[in-house]
Protein backbone atom coordinates (compact mmCIF):
# COMPACT_ATOMS: atom_id res chain seq x y z
CA UNK A 1 0.00 0.00 0.00
CA UNK A 2 1.07 3.56 -0.57
CA UNK A 3 2.18 5.65 2.39
CA UNK A 4 -0.07 8.12 4.21
CA UNK A 5 -0.18 9.87 7.54
CA UNK A 6 -3.76 8.76 8.20
CA UNK A 7 -4.01 6.56 11.27
CA UNK A 8 -7.14 5.11 12.79
CA UNK A 9 -6.75 3.49 16.19
CA UNK A 10 -3.71 1.24 15.84
CA UNK A 11 -4.02 0.89 12.07
CA UNK A 12 -2.43 3.07 9.43
CA UNK A 13 -5.07 2.45 6.76
CA UNK A 14 -2.89 3.57 3.86
CA UNK A 15 0.46 2.34 5.09
CA UNK A 16 -0.27 -1.08 6.51
CA UNK A 17 2.16 -3.72 5.27
CA UNK A 18 -0.12 -6.75 5.27
CA UNK A 19 -3.56 -6.85 3.62
CA UNK A 20 -6.51 -5.81 5.77
CA UNK A 21 -9.86 -7.48 6.37
CA UNK A 22 -12.99 -5.34 6.16
CA UNK A 23 -16.01 -6.97 7.79
CA UNK A 24 -19.52 -6.24 6.55
CA UNK A 25 -22.48 -5.28 8.69
CA UNK A 26 -25.75 -4.30 7.04
CA UNK A 27 -28.43 -2.42 8.94
CA UNK A 28 -30.93 -3.55 6.31
CA UNK A 29 -33.67 -6.17 6.02
CA UNK A 30 -32.90 -7.09 2.41
CA UNK A 31 -29.14 -7.57 1.86
CA UNK A 32 -28.56 -10.61 -0.32
CA UNK A 33 -26.77 -12.59 2.41
CA UNK A 34 -29.06 -12.90 5.40
CA UNK A 35 -26.27 -13.41 7.97
CA UNK A 36 -24.90 -9.93 7.25
CA UNK A 37 -28.18 -8.28 8.27
CA UNK A 38 -28.38 -6.75 11.73
CA UNK A 39 -31.49 -4.84 12.69
CA UNK A 40 -32.12 -5.17 16.41
CA UNK A 41 -29.72 -3.91 19.07
CA UNK A 42 -28.88 -7.50 19.99
CA UNK A 43 -28.18 -8.55 16.40
CA UNK A 44 -25.97 -5.53 15.81
CA UNK A 45 -23.97 -6.03 19.00
CA UNK A 46 -23.56 -9.76 18.37
CA UNK A 47 -22.25 -9.28 14.84
CA UNK A 48 -19.84 -6.53 15.85
CA UNK A 49 -18.46 -8.53 18.76
CA UNK A 50 -18.04 -11.61 16.57
CA UNK A 51 -16.11 -9.70 13.91
CA UNK A 52 -13.84 -8.11 16.49
CA UNK A 53 -13.14 -11.47 18.15
CA UNK A 54 -12.17 -12.88 14.77
CA UNK A 55 -9.63 -10.14 14.04
CA UNK A 56 -11.41 -7.64 11.80
CA UNK A 57 -9.39 -4.55 10.80
CA UNK A 58 -12.19 -2.32 9.47
CA UNK A 59 -15.97 -2.57 9.84
CA UNK A 60 -18.01 -1.53 6.80
CA UNK A 61 -21.50 -0.35 7.76
CA UNK A 62 -24.27 -0.11 5.20
CA UNK A 63 -27.94 0.83 5.33
CA UNK A 64 -28.88 0.64 1.64
CA UNK A 65 -28.76 -2.73 -0.08
CA UNK A 66 -26.85 -2.57 -3.37
CA UNK A 67 -27.83 -6.04 -4.57
CA UNK A 68 -29.37 -6.16 -8.09
CA UNK A 69 -32.99 -4.96 -8.10
CA UNK A 70 -32.82 -3.87 -4.46
CA UNK A 71 -35.58 -1.60 -3.22
CA UNK A 72 -34.80 2.10 -3.06
CA UNK A 73 -34.48 3.61 0.42
CA UNK A 74 -34.92 7.29 1.26
CA UNK A 75 -31.87 9.17 2.47
CA UNK A 76 -33.68 9.88 5.74
CA UNK A 77 -34.25 6.18 6.37
CA UNK A 78 -30.65 5.39 5.41
CA UNK A 79 -29.36 7.99 7.90
CA UNK A 80 -31.67 6.70 10.64
CA UNK A 81 -30.47 3.12 10.13
CA UNK A 82 -26.82 4.16 10.10
CA UNK A 83 -27.21 6.33 13.19
CA UNK A 84 -28.87 3.54 15.15
CA UNK A 85 -26.26 0.95 14.19
CA UNK A 86 -23.19 3.15 14.54
CA UNK A 87 -24.21 4.25 18.04
CA UNK A 88 -23.99 0.62 19.11
CA UNK A 89 -20.76 0.06 17.21
CA UNK A 90 -19.12 3.08 18.85
CA UNK A 91 -20.22 1.91 22.30
CA UNK A 92 -18.73 -1.54 21.78
CA UNK A 93 -15.59 -0.61 19.82
CA UNK A 94 -14.94 3.15 19.78
CA UNK A 95 -11.49 2.76 18.20
CA UNK A 96 -12.29 0.32 15.40
CA UNK A 97 -11.83 1.83 11.92
CA UNK A 98 -15.21 2.30 10.23
CA UNK A 99 -16.21 2.73 6.64
CA UNK A 100 -19.73 3.81 5.69
CA UNK A 101 -21.18 2.26 2.56
CA UNK A 102 -23.20 5.09 1.00
CA UNK A 103 -23.38 6.98 -2.28
CA UNK A 104 -25.19 9.98 -0.75
CA UNK A 105 -23.32 13.10 0.36
CA UNK A 106 -26.14 14.05 2.74
CA UNK A 107 -25.62 10.78 4.59
CA UNK A 108 -21.86 11.43 4.74
CA UNK A 109 -22.41 14.88 6.26
CA UNK A 110 -24.95 13.63 8.78
CA UNK A 111 -22.86 10.69 9.96
CA UNK A 112 -19.74 12.86 10.21
CA UNK A 113 -21.62 15.39 12.35
CA UNK A 114 -22.72 12.61 14.70
CA UNK A 115 -19.66 10.35 14.83
CA UNK A 116 -16.66 12.09 13.30
CA UNK A 117 -14.02 10.47 11.12
CA UNK A 118 -14.77 7.47 8.89
CA UNK A 119 -13.96 6.17 5.42
CA UNK A 120 -16.50 6.89 2.69
CA UNK A 121 -17.28 3.73 0.68
CA UNK A 122 -19.10 4.91 -2.46
CA UNK A 123 -20.27 2.22 -4.90
CA UNK A 124 -20.85 4.87 -7.57
CA UNK A 125 -17.62 6.88 -7.25
CA UNK A 126 -19.63 10.08 -7.30
CA UNK A 127 -21.83 9.17 -10.26
CA UNK A 128 -25.05 9.07 -8.20
CA UNK A 129 -24.41 12.27 -6.23
CA UNK A 130 -22.57 15.18 -7.81
CA UNK A 131 -21.80 16.64 -4.37
CA UNK A 132 -20.01 13.57 -3.03
CA UNK A 133 -16.46 14.56 -3.99
CA UNK A 134 -16.85 18.10 -2.63
CA UNK A 135 -18.32 16.90 0.68
CA UNK A 136 -15.62 14.25 1.12
CA UNK A 137 -12.92 16.86 0.44
CA UNK A 138 -14.50 19.40 2.81
CA UNK A 139 -14.60 16.84 5.63
CA UNK A 140 -11.11 15.53 4.75
CA UNK A 141 -12.25 11.92 4.71
CA UNK A 142 -10.62 8.95 2.96
CA UNK A 143 -12.62 7.70 -0.01
CA UNK A 144 -13.26 4.32 -1.63
CA UNK A 145 -14.12 4.73 -5.30
CA UNK A 146 -15.81 1.68 -6.79
CA UNK A 147 -16.48 0.98 -10.44
CA UNK A 148 -20.13 0.61 -11.39
CA UNK A 149 -22.31 1.66 -14.30
CA UNK A 150 -25.93 2.62 -13.77
CA UNK A 151 -27.35 2.12 -10.29
CA UNK A 152 -28.21 -0.93 -8.17
CA UNK A 153 -31.57 -1.23 -9.91
CA UNK A 154 -30.17 -1.02 -13.48
CA UNK A 155 -26.49 -2.01 -13.31
CA UNK A 156 -26.90 -5.47 -14.80
CA UNK A 157 -28.14 -3.84 -18.01
CA UNK A 158 -24.81 -2.01 -18.40
CA UNK A 159 -22.25 -4.80 -18.88
CA UNK A 160 -21.03 -3.88 -22.38
CA UNK A 161 -17.35 -2.83 -22.64
CA UNK A 162 -14.89 -2.20 -25.44
CA UNK A 163 -12.09 -3.71 -23.36
CA UNK A 164 -13.14 -4.57 -19.82
CA UNK A 165 -9.90 -4.02 -17.90
CA UNK A 166 -8.78 -1.02 -19.96
CA UNK A 167 -12.20 0.61 -19.68
CA UNK A 168 -12.17 0.27 -15.90
CA UNK A 169 -8.59 1.54 -15.66
CA UNK A 170 -9.59 4.56 -17.77
CA UNK A 171 -12.56 5.07 -15.44
CA UNK A 172 -10.26 5.19 -12.43
CA UNK A 173 -7.80 7.53 -14.16
CA UNK A 174 -10.63 10.00 -14.60
CA UNK A 175 -12.02 9.52 -11.09
CA UNK A 176 -8.64 9.81 -9.36
CA UNK A 177 -7.79 12.98 -11.27
CA UNK A 178 -11.16 14.51 -10.39
CA UNK A 179 -10.81 13.51 -6.73
CA UNK A 180 -7.33 15.03 -6.53
CA UNK A 181 -8.57 18.22 -8.21
CA UNK A 182 -11.37 18.42 -5.64
CA UNK A 183 -8.98 17.89 -2.74
CA UNK A 184 -9.47 14.22 -1.91
CA UNK A 185 -6.04 12.62 -1.66
CA UNK A 186 -6.57 9.45 0.36
CA UNK A 187 -8.16 7.12 -2.17
CA UNK A 188 -8.84 3.40 -2.26
CA UNK A 189 -10.00 1.80 -5.51
CA UNK A 190 -12.46 -1.08 -5.88
CA UNK A 191 -13.00 -2.67 -9.34
CA UNK A 192 -16.58 -3.51 -8.37
CA UNK A 193 -16.90 -7.25 -8.77
CA UNK A 194 -20.54 -8.11 -9.49
CA UNK A 195 -21.52 -4.56 -10.40
CA UNK A 196 -22.42 -4.09 -14.09
CA UNK A 197 -20.40 -7.18 -14.99
CA UNK A 198 -21.33 -10.62 -16.26
CA UNK A 199 -19.97 -13.76 -14.62
CA UNK A 200 -17.36 -14.13 -17.37
CA UNK A 201 -16.31 -10.49 -16.97
CA UNK A 202 -15.88 -10.92 -13.21
CA UNK A 203 -13.40 -13.75 -13.76
CA UNK A 204 -11.60 -11.86 -16.52
CA UNK A 205 -11.23 -8.95 -14.12
CA UNK A 206 -9.95 -11.23 -11.36
CA UNK A 207 -7.36 -12.62 -13.76
CA UNK A 208 -6.19 -9.09 -14.60
CA UNK A 209 -6.38 -7.68 -11.08
CA UNK A 210 -2.65 -6.96 -10.80
CA UNK A 211 -2.97 -4.41 -13.61
CA UNK A 212 -4.66 -2.05 -11.14
CA UNK A 213 -1.44 -1.78 -9.14
CA UNK A 214 -0.30 0.86 -11.65
CA UNK A 215 -2.19 3.41 -9.55
CA UNK A 216 -0.07 2.67 -6.46
CA UNK A 217 -3.22 2.99 -4.36
CA UNK A 218 -4.78 0.50 -1.94
CA UNK A 219 -6.86 -2.02 -3.88
CA UNK A 220 -10.07 -3.30 -2.29
CA UNK A 221 -11.97 -6.33 -3.54
CA UNK A 222 -15.33 -7.75 -2.57
CA UNK A 223 -16.31 -11.24 -3.71
CA UNK A 224 -17.90 -12.48 -0.52
CA UNK A 225 -20.68 -15.00 -1.28
CA UNK A 226 -21.57 -13.20 -4.53
CA UNK A 227 -23.41 -14.67 -7.49
CA UNK A 228 -20.20 -14.99 -9.53
CA UNK A 229 -19.42 -17.81 -7.07
CA UNK A 230 -22.70 -19.48 -6.22
CA UNK A 231 -24.18 -19.33 -9.74
CA UNK A 232 -21.03 -20.87 -11.20
CA UNK A 233 -21.18 -23.69 -8.64
CA UNK A 234 -24.99 -23.98 -8.66
CA UNK A 235 -25.22 -23.38 -4.92
CA UNK A 236 -26.41 -20.49 -2.71
CA UNK A 237 -24.84 -17.55 -0.87
CA UNK A 238 -25.08 -19.60 2.33
CA UNK A 239 -22.97 -22.36 0.74
CA UNK A 240 -20.31 -20.09 -0.74
CA UNK A 241 -17.75 -19.62 2.01
CA UNK A 242 -15.24 -22.05 0.51
CA UNK A 243 -15.54 -20.43 -2.92
CA UNK A 244 -15.11 -16.99 -1.34
CA UNK A 245 -11.92 -18.12 0.38
CA UNK A 246 -10.48 -19.52 -2.85
CA UNK A 247 -11.14 -16.31 -4.77
CA UNK A 248 -9.86 -14.12 -1.92
CA UNK A 249 -6.59 -16.07 -1.98
CA UNK A 250 -6.26 -15.54 -5.74
CA UNK A 251 -6.94 -11.83 -5.29
CA UNK A 252 -4.29 -11.52 -2.59
CA UNK A 253 -1.75 -13.22 -4.86
CA UNK A 254 -2.70 -10.69 -7.54
CA UNK A 255 -2.15 -7.65 -5.34
CA UNK A 256 -5.34 -7.02 -3.34
CA UNK A 257 -4.78 -4.92 -0.20
CA UNK A 258 -8.21 -5.09 1.45
CA UNK A 259 -10.72 -7.96 1.49
CA UNK A 260 -14.33 -6.91 2.07
CA UNK A 261 -16.04 -9.97 3.54
CA UNK A 262 -18.93 -11.40 5.51
CA UNK A 263 -16.75 -14.06 7.15
CA UNK A 264 -13.91 -12.41 9.02
CA UNK A 265 -12.14 -15.43 10.50
CA UNK A 266 -11.80 -17.19 7.14
CA UNK A 267 -10.46 -14.01 5.53
CA UNK A 268 -7.96 -13.34 8.34
CA UNK A 269 -6.61 -16.89 8.01
CA UNK A 270 -6.35 -16.48 4.23
CA UNK A 271 -4.39 -13.25 4.67
CA UNK A 272 -2.03 -14.91 7.15
CA UNK A 273 -1.32 -17.86 4.88
CA UNK A 274 -0.78 -15.80 1.71
CA UNK A 275 1.33 -13.28 3.63
CA UNK A 276 3.49 -16.12 4.96
CA UNK A 277 3.84 -17.55 1.47
CA UNK A 278 4.87 -14.23 -0.02
CA UNK A 279 7.43 -13.60 2.73
CA UNK A 280 9.03 -17.03 2.70
CA UNK A 281 12.36 -17.20 0.89
CA UNK A 282 12.58 -19.58 -2.06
Amino acid sequence: MSTSTTNYGNINIFGHKRPLVMGIINFTPDSFYSQSRAITDGQIAERIEKMISEGVDIIDAGAYSSRPDAADVSVEEEINRLTHGLKILKQIAPDIPVSVDTFRSKAVESIFDKFGYFIVNDISAGELDCKMFDVTAKLRLPYIAMHMKGNPQTMQNHSIYNNLTKDIIDYFIDKINRLHDTGVNEIIIDPGFGFAKTMEQNYELLNNLNEFKIFELPLLVGFSRKSMLYKLLNTTPEESLNATTVVNAIALMNGADILRVHDVRAAVETVEIIDKLKNTKH
